[in-house]
């Protein structure tokens, strides 16, 4: 039996970076639960601040689910966000598609603010 001393590093489907910490932090609402199908970034500035707009789609599926999504739904507009570098300008739910059969599923759309802080 041969065994490889050095094997292949395991890939994980990690988004590092500002993105990330913002999905993190969005997906901490609901308890860590749901799966961001969809995430968009676009510059954002005016005369004084400089920043980026999110758009995020998160998926919720079965009744726990559904339930921290429904968290996340209440929570996110009023949320004390820490990002290191940035502030959370503005976070509001923009759309919200539920169904219940034929088991019960949440999409979420959501757009926030990032303000580059300094």
């Amino acid at each position: 039996m041969s065994v490889d001393p050095f094997p292949a590093p395991v890939r994980r489907n990690v988004v590092r970076g500002l993105n990330g910490r913002l999905r993190r932090a969005v997906l901490a609402l609901s308890d860590g639960l749901g799966t961001v199908a969809a995430h968009s970034e676009r510059p954002w500035a005016s005369i004084t601040f400089a920043g980026s707009r999110h758009r995020l789609r998160i998926e919720f599926s079965g009744a726990q689910e559904v339930e921290a999504g429904e968290r996340l739904i209440a929570e996110l507009p009023e949320h004390e966000f820490a990002l290191a570098g940035q502030l959370v300008a503005d976070a509001n739910v923009v759309g919200v598609e539920h169904t219940m059969l034929p088991e019960p599923k949440l999409v979420i759309d959501c757009e926030i603010l990032l303000l580059e802080e300094g």
